[in-house]
């Protein structure tokens, strides 16, 4: 996998932003990245400290690009831009303030096109990288939601997985008035429809499965006839797609019990694109897959941002930073 997406950054010269410029981990990965020349880290922090946490560690960052929000230059630019991007939700002094801090400045520095991705939350939370994003970056046109996504690989195996990560649930979101302006439903599908799109980027041909605890209406309540209403959409608005549900994980999975519960479904027993309908089955499913099933994790992949902003585990090591460093620049 990892091959492959190298050879994408030897072809396309890009910076990643790391929000956390004086981390070991982080440190690690951007020297590491140096020296194998393919892509390059830019530091958020000040410069000496980020030097001497590097010299502590043994890192060599010489010649990289590090920068102290308190004494950028362009400080004051950024500032009347991030007022115009909340659109009065934040008055010059706040989007000061905040820009000092290195998760909204490294955000900034993917929106004003200095720098192509951006990979924080080695010490920040989830919600601490996302929400620059959501508010300074932005979602995509066309996308209603950010959602997430996992990639997992065992051998020559690999697999995706979403939304593990972003939504809790789904719920219809409605207009002041009450009017509902888009479905729970709706919302499930364009996590669907953007998980197949990651995975085919890391080279998976995306067969996705719609999970449920129902297989083909043998169930009843509000989870399956969620999964059932977005994967008809899915199937309406994207029929390239393979795609089907709701169905049971072993009907997914298991050529025999997917053609035996599902019969004539050419994703039943074949699946390698998994859709939770929320984010606690989600985050079980993809734990048990790597702690029992030996499986690699590397994630959450964002998904329906302008840019790609990934974020890490806060229990992470450097080699996952310099994994999640490789995925991210490659998705721009």
């Amino acid at each position: 996998m990892f091959e492959n997406l190298v050879e994408i950054l030897k072809a396309n010269p890009r910076k990643i932003v790391y929000t956390e410029g004086t981390d070991a981990r982080i440190l690690e990965s951007a020297a590491r990245l140096k020296k194998d020349g393919f892509l390059t880290p830019v530091l958020i922090g000040n410069v000496d400290a980020v030097k001497a946490a590097a010299a502590k560690g043994g890192f060599d960052i010489e010649g990289l690009e590090i920068i102290d929000p308190e004494t950028y230059p362009e400080m004051d630019r950024f500032v009347d831009d991030f007022v115009a991007l909340r659109k009065g939700k934040a008055t010059a002094e706040e989007a000061r303030a905040m820009l000092l801090k290195s998760n909204y400045f490294g955000t900034m520095l993917v929106k004003e096109g200095l720098a192509d991705s951006l990979l924080g939350g080695a010490t920040y939370s989830t919600a601490d990288t996302v929400r620059p994003a959501l508010q300074l970056v932005k979602t995509r046109k066309g996308a209603n939601l950010v959602s997430s996504c996992f990639i997992l690989v065992r051998g020559k195996e690999m697999l995706a997985m979403g939304d593990c990560a972003i939504n809790i649930s789904y719920e219809d979101k409605k207009d002041k008035e009450g009017n509902v302006v888009l479905t729970a439903a709706q919302q499930l599908a364009e996590v669907a429809v953007e998980t197949a799109k990651t995975a085919k980027v890391f080279g998976i041909d995306p067969k996705v499965a719609m999970l449920s605890f129902s297989t083909k209406g043998s169930g009843k309540g509000p989870g399956p006839e969620l999964v059932r209403n977005a994967t008809a959409i899915v199937k309406e608005t994207h029929p390239e797609i393979a795609c089907d549900g709701e169905m049971q994980f072993d009907a997914a999975v298991s050529p025999t019990v997917g053609q035996l519960k599902f019969p004539g479904s050419t994703v039943a027993g074949y699946a390698n694109t998994f859709i939770f309908p929320e984010i606690q089955s989600g985050n079980i499913g993809y734990k048990i897959a790597q702690r029992l099933g030996g499986f690699d994790a590397y994630g959450p992949i964002l998904q329906g941002l302008n840019a790609p902003i990934n974020d890490l585990s806060r229990g992470c090591n450097a080699e996952e930073v310099y994994q999640m460093s490789i995925i991210t620049a490659a998705l721009v």
